[in-house]
Protein backbone atom coordinates (compact mmCIF):
# COMPACT_ATOMS: atom_id res chain seq x y z
CA UNK A 1 0.00 0.00 0.00
CA UNK A 2 1.54 3.55 -0.50
CA UNK A 3 2.10 5.79 2.06
CA UNK A 4 -1.09 8.37 2.33
CA UNK A 5 -1.41 11.86 4.07
CA UNK A 6 -3.39 13.33 6.16
CA UNK A 7 -4.96 15.28 3.51
CA UNK A 8 -5.60 12.53 1.37
CA UNK A 9 -7.18 10.46 4.37
CA UNK A 10 -9.52 13.34 5.33
CA UNK A 11 -10.58 13.18 1.13
CA UNK A 12 -11.02 9.62 1.22
CA UNK A 13 -12.97 9.53 5.03
CA UNK A 14 -15.17 12.51 3.47
CA UNK A 15 -15.86 11.10 -0.19
CA UNK A 16 -16.06 7.22 1.03
CA UNK A 17 -17.64 6.99 4.48
CA UNK A 18 -20.60 4.92 3.56
CA UNK A 19 -19.24 3.21 0.44
CA UNK A 20 -19.43 -0.88 1.70
CA UNK A 21 -16.92 -2.72 0.07
CA UNK A 22 -17.75 -6.32 -0.36
CA UNK A 23 -14.88 -8.58 1.21
CA UNK A 24 -15.09 -11.14 -2.05
CA UNK A 25 -12.14 -13.03 -2.64
CA UNK A 26 -10.65 -11.13 -5.34
CA UNK A 27 -10.79 -8.04 -2.63
CA UNK A 28 -9.35 -10.03 0.00
CA UNK A 29 -6.65 -10.70 -1.95
CA UNK A 30 -5.67 -7.18 -3.21
CA UNK A 31 -5.88 -6.11 0.54
CA UNK A 32 -4.20 -8.84 1.92
CA UNK A 33 -7.25 -9.78 4.71
CA UNK A 34 -6.17 -12.25 6.90
CA UNK A 35 -9.47 -13.91 7.37
CA UNK A 36 -8.97 -16.17 10.23
CA UNK A 37 -7.52 -13.92 12.41
CA UNK A 38 -10.38 -11.36 12.87
CA UNK A 39 -13.18 -11.42 15.61
CA UNK A 40 -15.33 -8.99 17.31
CA UNK A 41 -14.45 -8.83 21.58
CA UNK A 42 -16.40 -7.61 24.04
CA UNK A 43 -16.44 -8.09 27.93
CA UNK A 44 -12.93 -10.34 27.44
CA UNK A 45 -14.41 -12.70 25.07
CA UNK A 46 -13.46 -13.39 21.07
CA UNK A 47 -16.03 -14.02 19.09
CA UNK A 48 -14.28 -15.61 15.58
CA UNK A 49 -16.08 -13.87 12.75
CA UNK A 50 -15.95 -13.55 9.01
CA UNK A 51 -16.08 -9.79 7.55
CA UNK A 52 -18.35 -9.86 4.75
CA UNK A 53 -18.42 -6.39 4.22
CA UNK A 54 -17.00 -2.91 5.73
CA UNK A 55 -17.20 0.94 5.16
CA UNK A 56 -15.48 3.66 6.89
CA UNK A 57 -19.08 3.95 8.93
CA UNK A 58 -19.48 0.52 9.40
CA UNK A 59 -19.35 -3.45 8.56
CA UNK A 60 -21.46 -6.65 8.11
CA UNK A 61 -19.39 -9.51 9.74
CA UNK A 62 -21.07 -13.59 9.95
CA UNK A 63 -20.75 -15.32 13.38
CA UNK A 64 -21.88 -18.23 15.37
CA UNK A 65 -24.13 -16.82 17.98
CA UNK A 66 -25.47 -19.11 20.78
CA UNK A 67 -28.25 -18.19 23.00
CA UNK A 68 -25.68 -17.55 26.17
CA UNK A 69 -23.90 -15.29 23.73
CA UNK A 70 -26.86 -13.07 22.56
CA UNK A 71 -27.31 -12.87 26.76
CA UNK A 72 -22.87 -11.87 26.79
CA UNK A 73 -23.58 -9.39 24.04
CA UNK A 74 -26.61 -7.35 25.89
CA UNK A 75 -24.78 -7.61 29.22
CA UNK A 76 -22.40 -5.33 26.93
CA UNK A 77 -25.07 -2.86 25.90
CA UNK A 78 -24.56 -4.04 22.16
CA UNK A 79 -21.01 -2.45 22.61
CA UNK A 80 -18.27 -4.54 20.89
CA UNK A 81 -14.41 -4.10 18.93
CA UNK A 82 -13.99 -5.32 15.62
CA UNK A 83 -10.56 -6.58 14.89
CA UNK A 84 -9.04 -5.98 11.41
CA UNK A 85 -5.66 -8.02 10.08
CA UNK A 86 -3.56 -7.23 7.01
CA UNK A 87 -0.89 -8.56 5.87
CA UNK A 88 1.52 -6.32 4.46
CA UNK A 89 4.78 -6.43 2.18
CA UNK A 90 6.93 -10.07 2.96
CA UNK A 91 9.23 -7.65 4.81
CA UNK A 92 6.90 -6.33 7.38
CA UNK A 93 4.57 -7.86 9.92
CA UNK A 94 0.64 -8.43 9.69
CA UNK A 95 -0.95 -5.02 10.46
CA UNK A 96 -3.86 -5.38 13.20
CA UNK A 97 -6.43 -2.92 15.15
CA UNK A 98 -9.72 -2.70 16.58
CA UNK A 99 -12.45 -0.56 15.57
CA UNK A 100 -14.80 0.26 18.64
CA UNK A 101 -18.45 -0.61 17.63
CA UNK A 102 -22.10 -0.92 18.72
CA UNK A 103 -24.19 -3.54 17.13
CA UNK A 104 -27.33 -2.91 15.83
CA UNK A 105 -28.81 -5.87 14.76
CA UNK A 106 -28.81 -9.84 13.61
CA UNK A 107 -30.02 -11.40 10.63
CA UNK A 108 -30.08 -15.00 10.79
CA UNK A 109 -28.19 -16.48 7.55
CA UNK A 110 -30.45 -19.71 6.66
CA UNK A 111 -32.72 -22.08 8.48
CA UNK A 112 -30.45 -24.96 8.42
CA UNK A 113 -27.86 -23.06 10.51
CA UNK A 114 -29.44 -20.95 13.28
CA UNK A 115 -26.97 -19.71 15.38
CA UNK A 116 -25.30 -18.54 12.33
CA UNK A 117 -25.71 -14.90 11.96
CA UNK A 118 -25.37 -11.45 9.95
CA UNK A 119 -24.22 -8.84 12.43
CA UNK A 120 -24.66 -5.00 11.46
CA UNK A 121 -22.49 -2.95 13.29
CA UNK A 122 -22.02 0.69 13.13
CA UNK A 123 -18.52 2.01 14.45
CA UNK A 124 -18.87 4.66 16.85
CA UNK A 125 -16.08 6.96 16.37
CA UNK A 126 -13.66 7.50 13.14
CA UNK A 127 -12.37 4.13 12.41
CA UNK A 128 -8.33 4.09 12.45
CA UNK A 129 -6.63 5.64 9.88
CA UNK A 130 -5.25 2.59 8.28
CA UNK A 131 -9.00 1.37 7.26
CA UNK A 132 -9.91 4.39 5.56
CA UNK A 133 -6.38 4.28 4.21
CA UNK A 134 -6.80 0.55 2.94
CA UNK A 135 -10.63 1.00 1.54
CA UNK A 136 -9.74 4.50 0.14
CA UNK A 137 -7.13 3.42 -2.31
CA UNK A 138 -9.21 0.21 -2.84
CA UNK A 139 -12.18 2.53 -3.83
CA UNK A 140 -10.45 5.28 -5.38
CA UNK A 141 -8.69 2.55 -7.89
CA UNK A 142 -12.47 1.24 -8.74
CA UNK A 143 -13.46 4.12 -9.13
CA UNK A 144 -11.02 5.61 -11.71
CA UNK A 145 -10.48 2.28 -13.47
CA UNK A 146 -13.85 3.79 -14.83
CA UNK A 147 -13.18 7.66 -15.09
CA UNK A 148 -10.00 7.08 -16.49
CA UNK A 149 -9.94 3.44 -18.56
CA UNK A 150 -8.58 5.16 -21.60
CA UNK A 151 -5.70 6.89 -19.94
CA UNK A 152 -2.74 5.58 -21.55
CA UNK A 153 0.82 5.17 -19.19
CA UNK A 154 3.46 5.11 -21.45
CA UNK A 155 6.09 2.54 -20.43
CA UNK A 156 9.79 4.25 -19.74
CA UNK A 157 11.74 3.74 -16.94
CA UNK A 158 10.39 6.50 -14.71
CA UNK A 159 7.10 4.59 -14.92
CA UNK A 160 8.64 1.18 -14.42
CA UNK A 161 10.32 2.52 -11.68
CA UNK A 162 7.58 3.85 -10.02
CA UNK A 163 5.34 1.22 -10.52
CA UNK A 164 7.84 -1.58 -9.52
CA UNK A 165 7.63 -2.98 -13.28
CA UNK A 166 9.77 -5.79 -13.58
CA UNK A 167 10.62 -5.00 -16.79
CA UNK A 168 9.20 -3.81 -20.17
CA UNK A 169 9.17 -7.28 -20.82
CA UNK A 170 5.73 -9.33 -21.07
CA UNK A 171 4.24 -12.65 -21.46
CA UNK A 172 1.35 -12.80 -23.89
CA UNK A 173 -0.56 -16.23 -24.05
CA UNK A 174 -2.32 -17.01 -27.68
CA UNK A 175 -4.39 -19.73 -28.13
CA UNK A 176 -1.74 -20.83 -24.54
CA UNK A 177 1.29 -20.25 -26.71
CA UNK A 178 3.63 -18.12 -24.93
CA UNK A 179 4.71 -15.56 -27.28
CA UNK A 180 7.98 -12.53 -25.55
CA UNK A 181 6.32 -8.89 -26.03
CA UNK A 182 7.33 -5.47 -25.24
CA UNK A 183 5.26 -3.37 -23.02
CA UNK A 184 4.67 -0.03 -25.13
CA UNK A 185 1.84 1.03 -22.99
CA UNK A 186 -0.79 -0.12 -20.20
CA UNK A 187 -4.10 1.95 -19.55
CA UNK A 188 -6.96 0.17 -17.34
CA UNK A 189 -9.07 -1.03 -19.77
CA UNK A 190 -5.64 -2.29 -21.96
CA UNK A 191 -2.09 -2.23 -23.33
CA UNK A 192 -0.27 -1.74 -26.53
CA UNK A 193 2.87 -4.98 -26.84
CA UNK A 194 5.55 -5.37 -29.17
CA UNK A 195 4.91 -8.96 -30.26
CA UNK A 196 5.71 -11.13 -33.03
CA UNK A 197 2.98 -12.21 -35.31
CA UNK A 198 1.19 -10.55 -38.21
CA UNK A 199 -2.57 -9.24 -38.05
CA UNK A 200 -3.73 -12.30 -39.91
CA UNK A 201 -2.45 -14.60 -37.16
CA UNK A 202 -3.41 -12.17 -34.08
CA UNK A 203 -6.32 -10.14 -35.31
CA UNK A 204 -9.71 -10.97 -32.40
CA UNK A 205 -7.47 -13.36 -31.05
CA UNK A 206 -8.75 -14.21 -27.03
CA UNK A 207 -5.22 -13.99 -24.96
CA UNK A 208 -3.96 -13.51 -21.80
CA UNK A 209 -1.09 -10.91 -20.80
CA UNK A 210 1.23 -11.50 -17.94
CA UNK A 211 2.84 -8.55 -16.18
CA UNK A 212 5.25 -9.07 -13.46
CA UNK A 213 6.16 -6.66 -10.84
CA UNK A 214 8.09 -6.62 -7.77
CA UNK A 215 10.99 -8.37 -9.88
CA UNK A 216 9.12 -10.89 -10.39
CA UNK A 217 7.70 -11.87 -7.22
CA UNK A 218 4.15 -10.71 -8.44
CA UNK A 219 2.29 -11.53 -11.72
CA UNK A 220 -1.27 -10.24 -12.62
CA UNK A 221 -2.65 -11.92 -15.49
CA UNK A 222 -5.27 -10.19 -17.84
CA UNK A 223 -7.71 -11.57 -19.99
CA UNK A 224 -8.63 -10.01 -23.27
CA UNK A 225 -8.53 -9.92 -26.59
CA UNK A 226 -6.28 -8.07 -30.12
CA UNK A 227 -8.38 -5.50 -31.61
CA UNK A 228 -5.55 -3.68 -33.28
CA UNK A 229 -2.26 -4.90 -34.82
CA UNK A 230 0.10 -2.31 -36.74
CA UNK A 231 2.64 -3.44 -38.37
CA UNK A 232 6.37 -1.93 -37.52
CA UNK A 233 7.84 -1.05 -41.01
CA UNK A 234 10.61 -2.74 -42.34
CA UNK A 235 9.70 -5.09 -40.25
CA UNK A 236 9.01 -8.97 -41.03
CA UNK A 237 5.81 -10.59 -38.27
CA UNK A 238 6.73 -8.30 -35.60
CA UNK A 239 3.96 -5.43 -34.96
CA UNK A 240 1.76 -3.44 -31.95
CA UNK A 241 -0.66 -5.57 -30.93
CA UNK A 242 -3.74 -3.28 -29.66
CA UNK A 243 -5.36 -5.50 -26.69
CA UNK A 244 -8.21 -4.84 -24.82
CA UNK A 245 -9.02 -5.93 -21.50
CA UNK A 246 -12.21 -7.62 -20.38
CA UNK A 247 -13.00 -5.50 -17.80
CA UNK A 248 -14.86 -7.94 -15.79
CA UNK A 249 -11.79 -10.06 -15.26
CA UNK A 250 -9.08 -7.18 -14.49
CA UNK A 251 -7.21 -8.10 -11.27
CA UNK A 252 -8.07 -5.25 -8.74
CA UNK A 253 -4.60 -5.39 -7.66
CA UNK A 254 -3.52 -4.54 -10.87
CA UNK A 255 -6.39 -1.54 -11.15
CA UNK A 256 -4.42 -0.14 -7.58
CA UNK A 257 -1.24 -0.30 -9.18
CA UNK A 258 -1.99 2.08 -11.80
CA UNK A 259 -4.37 4.13 -9.63
CA UNK A 260 -1.67 4.56 -7.40
CA UNK A 261 0.95 5.90 -10.19
CA UNK A 262 -1.96 8.09 -12.10
CA UNK A 263 -2.46 9.70 -8.41
CA UNK A 264 1.42 10.42 -8.44
CA UNK A 265 1.07 12.50 -11.42
CA UNK A 266 -1.17 14.73 -9.50
CA UNK A 267 -3.95 14.31 -12.05
CA UNK A 268 -7.62 15.10 -11.52
CA UNK A 269 -9.36 11.85 -10.00
CA UNK A 270 -12.49 13.49 -10.49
Amino acid sequence: MALVTSQQLSRYYELYMNIDVTFNKQVTRAIGLQTKQTFIRFLGYQLPCVIYSSSMAGAKVLANITKDLFQRIRKANNLVSLRFCFQGTEKSDPLSFFVAARIMGFSPYSRDKPDLNFIILKYTQRPSDDLIAILGQLLEANINSKKRKEERIDINPQSIRKMNLSSREAILLVDETPRKGILRDLSFSGAKVIVSGSSQDLMNKPIRLKIAFDDGKETHTLSGKIVRFDEIQDQTEIGVAGIRFDENEVPMEYKMRLNEYLVTLRKPTG
